[in-house]
């Protein structure tokens, strides 16, 4: 999560030292922290086309607005900017110019939404003035791949060669698609394992209560959230579940075995990102490439380059949900904290879904696609479930208790969620039901609901 320590070039002898990296990572319950990541599409208010990159009213000339304001210290490639960093946190882009505030590790949610407010509302004050809204859908309601600006990010242009040979949708995913996602710690191998194997199987419960990308091109896609469906689409070797984390003596290298045999986009040699053509890393580590040996720093790289449901890093990432209004953002970090941190509840979860065989969570995904709370899986309604999982996170919340002077603990952050839960209604399906009759189908009011 932000505010990690930078990694090393240290050589990687064997294996073993990759294990030792993710062992690395452990941290004492009372050094527990939380991250937030969360990704807003812009759109040009008056035209209602994509946000350009360059130019005073584009991409780069708000992140120099957000520079001047903030303090925040400019990150730049070959010339362009292309990020901020701060108060242990970062503001980066996405391949479409997606803006994304990647939290510092907070304890509370409390300091997490805070965070994230103070974001918006310096965004809103540059963003304004240019005739610039931000919008907060699981995917682009109204523009195509080829419309959308290109980041001059190396990495990106690489990315952008080799994904399209492997899934249909990946540029989708790079240019259309948004998120919210949070980032937890790990106190031991053990918990490691118990939090990676409960967070990918609830993920699909997840996914159905943020659903919320059901337009495309201005048009019902089929889907509640099409982001879901996009990642079904993007790339098998590197992406969705992956059938060894529900496998008995599940640990760390288990994983660090499936991501040494996932091919590489790219080594980063001398400042450049070199294409590598597929070259996974057990190979690399083995062989080495152009006469460059293999790092802790490349191993760090590459991970950052797997998409399962659940990334392991020094620290556990989850990442099924599409970006949601405000308050529902701020829900997220909550749901899983109040899962994650308490082992109660983590346990609690894991037997909601503990009982599905591989094929029926790979078949969840798809259903909770095209379906949001309304999918079933395994032959189940998904909406019990999913209650059950908000009121799960609920009571793990008040067992641990973080409350901030005079408020009782986090528990309130879930009302929504709560509230979305009881509607059975996935927000891409009160979108849906709008879009088609109050709003009209106009763009107009779709932006005013959805803005930041």
């Amino acid at each position: 999560m932000s505010g990690q320590p930078k990694t090393e070039p240290v050589p990687v002898g064997s294996v073993a030292d990759l294990v030792e990296f993710a062992r690395a990572g452990e941290k004492p319950r009372a050094a527990w922290r939380v991250g937030t990541e969360h990704e807003k599409i812009g759109v040009q208010r008056e035209s209602l086309r994509p946000v350009p990159y360059a130019g005073e009213n584009g991409i780069a000339g708000v992140l120099a607005a957000v520079a001047a304001e903030t303090g925040w210290r400019e990150v730049r490639e070959g010339g362009a900017l292309i990020a901020l960093e701060g108060d242990g946190a970062s503001i980066t882009l996405e391949p479409g110019g997606q803006l994304e505030l990647s939290g510092a590790p907070l304890r509370t949610i409390f300091e997490t939404c805070e965070e994230f407010h103070r974001h918006l509302d310096v965004i809103r004050r540059v963003s304004e003035p240019r005739g610039l809204v931000w919008i907060a859908l699981g995917a682009n309601p109204f523009h195509d791949v080829e419309e959308m600006p290109r980041v001059p990010k190396a990495r990106y242009a690489v990315m952008r060669r080799y994904l399209p040979t492997k899934g249909e949708l990946a540029m989708h995913m790079m240019h259309l698609s948004a998120t919210v996602q949070a980032n937890f710690d790990y106190a031991s191998e053990a918990d490691m394992a118990a939090k990676l194997r409960t967070a990918m199987g609830v993920s699909p419960l997840v996914s159905a209560l943020f659903a919320n990308s059901a337009l495309y091109l201005g048009k019902p896609s089929g889907f509640i959230t099409r982001r879901v469906h996009i990642w079904r689409h993007v790339d098998p070797d590197r992406c969705g579940m992956l059938p060894f984390v529900f496998e008995p003596g599940l640990d760390y290298e288990k994983y660090v075995q499936w991501a040494l045999d996932v091919p590489m986009f790219f080594v980063l040699h001398e400042g450049e990102y070199r294409q590598v053509q597929g070259l996974t890393f057990r190979r690399y580590l083995a062989e080495g490439h152009e006469g460059k040996r293999a790092t802790l720093q490349d191993w760090n790289l590459h991970l950052t380059t797997l998409f399962p449901e659940v990334r392991l890093k020094q620290f556990l990432e989850v990442r099924g949900a599409d970006a949601v209004p405000p308050e529902l953002t701020c829900a997220l970090p909550a749901l899983w904290k109040g899962i994650l941190y308490d082992d109660g509840a983590r346990d609690a979860a894991w037997r909601l879904v503990a009982d599905w065989s591989f094929a029926e969570r790979e078949a969840a995904l798809e259903a909770v696609a095209r379906r949001g709370l309304s999918a079933r899986v395994a032959g189940r309604p998904v909406l019990p479930l999913a209650r059950e999982l908000v009121e799960i996170a609920r009571a793990g919340l008040a067992r641990i208790g973080d409350g901030r002077g005079g408020e009782t603990d986090e528990r309130g952050f879930l009302d929504p969620l709560a509230a979305v839960a009881e509607r059975g209604r996935s927000p891409g399906e009160e979108v849906l039901t709008l879009w088609e009759g109050a709003w009209r189908g106009s763009p107009e009011r779709l932006i005013e609901y959805a803005r930041y």
